[in-house]
């Protein structure tokens, strides 16, 4: 990460740590955020959430296949799936043909399901829908992420500077927070102050001046204590990442050219060396599937379950796998009826995996009907709150009421279990 002192003063995201956006963002969005920190820290301490973003749009009728229904095949005579091919759930559902790996973890009963997930009065555009997603709220009024107001509540010892960990090359809205700098790493090797003496005696020194440099920085001035947290927290979270990568070897062979699978490897070796992450996120795209959805949709969700399938083995192997859950969403479904492209439109409701050892494998909610439709569209029967609900409270330990502004039904797809060690 190059930084220069106008760097940091200009747009403070030189060193891809995420609470530094502009001065407007660190006012707080909502009452809401005033969220109560874990009831009993030390029940909930070394427990880690994997958010997986399917940006896009992924199709769920065709990812959880109601193989059992007429309406699906005279609805999509383009694009259904054939009967025969789909890995059964039950005698009503079941998982895209492609989607070996995950059918494996279902099968060990580790994987959850969620069904007809929306909400009311749903948006069909990408970045309001995002947006909703991100920081649950689709009146649109809060700004800052639901995972971000759940960070900055930590208790101090949690407060690691990898207790949230997004991939990429910016920050997601679910870590989206105004007072707790969240790292964002594109790769291991590039996440380092950066110099063309790597590893040297004055390579050390200017990282060293450059820290002493901001420490100098006056106290009174504006923001000046969220730039000293910010860099910080690069220099504590780049040092911490090279370490872990140095000294840990994956289990399984993950998938080669998968972002989903280099994202995930990365993950993992940040919770196998215990950085204290809290809240991981990683995001693959693509699934606007409008036109050619047979051949696209197919190798997307095979990328999804292979990647998922290798990181829970690897968890798995190094011990973690009770530490872990993951959990995807997609910012909306597709329509029940296929278009003349091969293809499915901007929908609705659709499907969310949850998928760990201390998940209670099985169908959540109600599989809408695919004939009592809303203009086209799935009626939603669980709304992604309820998703949401479950994981703050019986999985991080924080009120989830307070977290997102309102009561919503807890889903029960996660076990009791005592928590591993920090």
């Amino acid at each position: 990460m190059h930084i220069t002192r106008r760097d940091m003063l200009k747009a403070g995201a030189a060193v891809s740590v995420g609470a530094v956006v502009a001065p407007s963002l660190f006012r707080r969005a909502h009452a809401a955020a005033a969220v109560d920190p874990p009831s009993d820290p030390t029940r909930y301490a070394g427990r880690t959430l994997i958010v997986v973003q399917m940006a896009g749009g992924n199709d769920g009728i065709n990812t959880v296949i109601p193989y059992a229904s007429g309406a699906y095949y005279s609805a999509r005579q383009n694009i259904a799936i054939p009967q025969a091919q789909v890995l059964t759930l039950n005698n009503a559902v079941g998982l895209h043909p492609s989607m070996t790996a995950l059918k494996s973890v279902w099968d060990a009963g580790k994987l959850a399901v969620v069904q007809g997930v929306s909400y009311p009065n749903p948006s069909s555009s990408h970045f309001e829908a995002m947006d909703i997603w991100r920081s649950a709220d689709p009146k649109g009024v809060v700004r800052d992420g639901w995972l971000g107001r759940y960070l900055e509540k930590l208790e101090s010892s949690q407060r690691k500077a990898f207790a949230g960990l997004a991939l990429g090359n910016q920050l997601p809205g679910e870590l989206l927070s105004y007072e707790y700098p969240v790292p964002t790493v594109e790769s291991i090797q590039s996440y380092q102050f950066l110099s063309r003496v790597q590893g040297s005696d004055l390579a050390r020194r200017r990282t060293q001046a450059l820290m002493d440099m901001y420490k100098a920085f006056p106290s009174e001035t504006p923001f000046a204590g969220l730039f000293d947290a910010t860099l910080n927290a690069a220099a504590d979270s780049s040092e911490a990442l090279q370490r872990s990568n140095a000294g840990y070897v994956p289990a399984v062979t993950y998938p080669q050219n998968n972002s989903l699978s280099s994202g995930l490897k990365l993950l993992a070796r940040a919770i196998d060396a215990r950085l204290g992450l809290k809240v991981g996120h990683v995001s693959i795209g693509s699934y606007d599937t409008h036109a050619n959805q047979t051949a696209d949709q197919s190798r997307l969700l095979q990328g999804l379950s292979d990647a998922l399938g290798a990181f829970y083995e690897d968890l798995k192997a190094h011990g973690k796998d009770q530490d872990v859950v993951v959990m995807t969403w997609s910012e909306f479904g597709r329509r029940v009826q296929s278009n003349g492209s091969g293809g499915t439109d901007h929908g609705s409701a659709t499907v969310q995996f949850v998928m760990g050892g201390p998940v209670r494998g099985g169908l959540y909610g109600e599989y809408p009907s695919l004939t009592n439709l809303d203009n086209g569209n799935l009626k939603f029967t669980t709304d992604f709150r309820s998703v949401y609900a479950t994981l703050l409270e019986e999985w991080l330990g924080v009120n989830a009421d307070l977290v997102l502004g309102g009561r919503y039904p807890r889903l029960g797809f996660l076990q009791s279990v005592s928590s591993p060690a920090a």
